[in-house]
């Protein structure tokens, strides 16, 4: 349920600007600084969360992984990824009372 709630914020959060979706664009939120918090699906590759996994790390960014897939982060945020930054810290704030892991 949490996650249910989860995924219809990070849809909002997409629809007001405030996220970064896919791989690149996530490193480079990173990098910049800009990243508040990392979300990634349940079935990203390995290969790719790794990268990700390690910048947010080094940022000391938080990182939650969804119980949904890919396919269902995609059809809340509108466009096709399995992972997303959140760059607004009132969203961020919001999408860590639904993480209970990290």
């Amino acid at each position: 349920m949490p996650n249910d709630r989860m995924l219809s914020l990070l849809g909002l959060a997409r629809r007001a600007g405030k996220v970064q979706m896919g791989h690149d664009p996530v490193l480079e939120s990173l990098r910049r600084g800009r990243a508040r918090l990392v979300v990634l699906a349940s079935d990203l590759s390995p290969h790719t969360a790794k990268g990700i996994l390690f910048a947010a790390r080094q940022e000391e960014i938080p990182i939650y992984t969804l119980s949904h897939s890919m396919e269902e982060l995609s059809a809340a945020v509108g466009k096709h990824t399995g992972a997303v930054a959140v760059e607004d810290s009132g969203f961020a704030r919001k999408l860590e009372t639904f993480c209970t892991d990290r």
